[in-house]
């Protein structure tokens, strides 16, 4: 508990509720009783009388409350005064004899203004009005005795730091000043909590107000606590594409209300609203954030270059620096990043594999596509610059690239080093766990993990895609209807993406051609040729084997398998030969180049000798 702020002791009101107690207590034959000097705020007794509108009886009454919870003396002499009726607390028709003189009544108290307000609860007792008890809930008892109770289902601020742009602070201050409406709701879209809530701070902050979570506004006097307290209430809501975020049910709390949604999910409420939706840090901006977390300048530069990261991941970048003591550097944040990719970890698997270019064989003019397509993922936060006003006004810095051939022809190994030359980590999208036979979850779990792929500034893969952006179909019945709608929200989704997304499949015809038209680039992958071939078998075999270059020439001429067959090969020799201790011998690969074949359905060739 805090320290008290500005205690007057006693309050007038306090004073003159006592005084009534002590002169029945001495009309009872009581002896005298000198009413304590029972310490208050009264700045904030005022304002809660001020804002729930009490006449002077109702605020008496209030204080009398007041002070039996702060002072044992005074619940002491209530108790006395009312025996053998009741204890400590003030029955009603105490209250409103003390206070008769105010035209307070047992039924004028139970509607009264205090009651709707929250500084007057009546007990639960089985008894007539008069003998019923009146108290105050103990958090607004202690608002107005200058401590800080938190009411149930209130609570602090959880989300860790994050730092906002100087632009963004600017932005909470105008929204700030739309808090002196009448109880508006401001709703903050944020990918990221912490972001939000660092958003909600900000408001709040420019406000003069300190903000609270607020799970349940059942407690009673909520939004008289908030106010004494100069608390802004915050809520964190989520929903799916298309669904309601339901928030009739606090239209009736007094007090204007942060909500912290995601991007998606429409706002159901009677009270004027407005929206902030985060934007993505510019360059200029994300350098401010890096510098604001202890980059030196060119580390800063650097990174706001190569990365398009949010203000909310920029902070748990800078975090993780900080808690794993790393120096706060381009190499430290590369290093934090292969740590944790965010929120997207817990939707989609991290794919780890350190491919270099060598390792992946390709013809000629693929591999040179394949680096146009890194300098499009490095450079794409600059490339609309000084162009012409109608890409500026529609540009969107998302990368979506479209890996088309057969199994094994090097799809996944180009997809691995394409992360690694962009620096980026490599998220492999399980289509399983993301597709639902439920109506809207396929949707909403695509945005989860779009949402959150963005956040992180990951690169995204999702292998056999043709699973889930299919071409969509003639509608004979309801179920074709939904599969187009879906293909329609998808077709939209990966447009509006603003990270960057390498699909692959097998075959290109069985994608909608609309998501074709999409992509910045689309790669066909050839089946291999034998000088290809040749090369795969070097890549996968190593020096540590006993089959001579030439034989390994007329393998790569008579047999054609893809990049991937051939490991299968590979590996399955090399277990044939650690099993007897040796190197990898011509044999072995004869054997696992039929196995290889029969796997296929095909027959093996004619294998050549030597």
């Amino acid at each position: 508990m805090n320290a008290p702020p500005s205690l007057v002791p006693p309050d007038e009101l306090v004073g003159e509720a006592l005084g009534r107690l002590a002169a029945v207590s001495h009309g009872a034959g009581h002896p005298e009783w000198i009413p304590p000097a029972v310490p208050v705020c009264a700045e904030r007794l005022k304002l809660a009388i001020r804002r729930a509108e009490l006449d002077r009886g109702e605020a008496l009454t209030v204080a009398l409350l007041l002070a039996v919870e702060c002072d044992a003396s005074v619940a002491r002499m209530v108790a006395a005064v009312q025996a053998p009726v009741a204890g400590a607390r003030v029955l009603a028709g105490l209250a409103a004899s003390l206070f008769a003189n105010e035209q307070v009544s047992v039924a004028g108290l139970w509607a009264s203004r205090g009651v709707a307000a929250g500084l007057i609860a009546w007990g639960d007792e089985t008894a007539p009005l008069p003998e019923r008890s009146l108290f105050m809930p103990p958090w607004i008892a202690a608002a107005l005795s200058g401590f800080t109770a938190l009411p149930p289902g209130v609570s602090d601020l959880t989300q860790p730091q994050v730092l906002l742009t100087g632009a963004a602070r600017e932005l909470a201050a105008v929204h700030a000043r739309s808090l002196a409406g009448e109880n508006p709701v401001l709703v903050v879209r944020a990918h990221c909590p912490a972001e939000g809530e660092a958003m909600a701070r900000a408001i709040a902050g420019a406000a003069g107000l300190e903000p609270c979570c607020v799970a349940d506004v059942e407690a009673p006097g909520l939004a008289t606590w908030l106010a004494v307290m100069a608390r802004l209430p915050v809520i964190h809501r989520s929903a799916a594409p298309g669904e309601p975020i339901d928030l009739t049910s606090l239209d009736l709390l007094g007090a204007p209300l942060i909500v912290i949604a995601g991007s998606d999910g429409q706002i159901l409420s009677a009270r004027w609203r407005c929206e902030w939706r985060a934007a993505m840090p510019d360059e200029s901006e994300r350098e401010e954030l890096w510098r604001g977390w202890g980059l030196a300048a060119t580390d800063a530069s650097a990174a706001a270059i190569r990365y398009r990261h949010s203000a909310g991941r920029i902070g748990e970048l800078g975090r993780g620096l900080a808690a794993n003591a790393t120096k706060a550097s381009l190499d430290g944040i590369a290093g934090v990043m292969k740590a944790s990719g965010g929120r997207i970890d817990a939707l989609a698997r991290r794919a780890g594999a350190d491919v270099h270019r060598e390792d992946v064989v390709l013809p000629a003019e693929l591999g040179e596509s394949l680096r146009r397509l890194i300098d499009r993922i490095l450079l794409r936060n600059r490339i609309h610059e000084n162009l012409g006003s109608t890409i500026a006004a529609r540009y969107k810095p998302g990368v979506r690239a479209l890996f088309t051939g057969d199994s094994g022809t090097g799809k996944t190994l180009a997809v691995h080093w394409l992360a690694r030359e962009a620096g980026l980590p490599l998220y492999r999208v399980d289509l399983a766990a993301l597709t639902s036979k439920w109506i809207g979850e396929t949707e909403k779990n695509l945005s989860q993990l779009l949402d959150a792929a963005e956040q992180g500034d990951v690169m995204l893969f999702f292998d056999e895609a043709d699973a889930l952006f299919g071409a969509r179909t003639d509608v004979s019945d309801a179920h074709d209807r939904y599969a187009n709608s879906q293909t329609n929200f998808l077709l939209q989704r990966i447009e509006d993406y603003e990270g960057v997304a390498i699909l692959a499949t097998n075959s290109r015809d069985r994608f909608d051609p609309a998501f074709v038209r999409r992509f910045d680039m689309v790669l066909e992958f050839p089946l291999p040729d034998a000088p290809a071939r040749r090369r795969l078998w070097d890549c996968h075999l190593g020096d540590r084997h006993s089959v001579s270059s030439q034989r390994l020439d007329r393998l790569a001429a008579a047999v054609d398998l893809t990049g991937g067959h051939v490991r299968n090969v590979v590996l399955a020799a090399s277990a044939r030969a650690r099993a007897q201790s040796r190197l990898i011998e011509s044999a072995d690969l004869d054997a696992a180049i039929v196995e290889e074949y029969a796997k296929l359905g095909r027959t093996a060739p004619s294998l050549p000798s030597g």
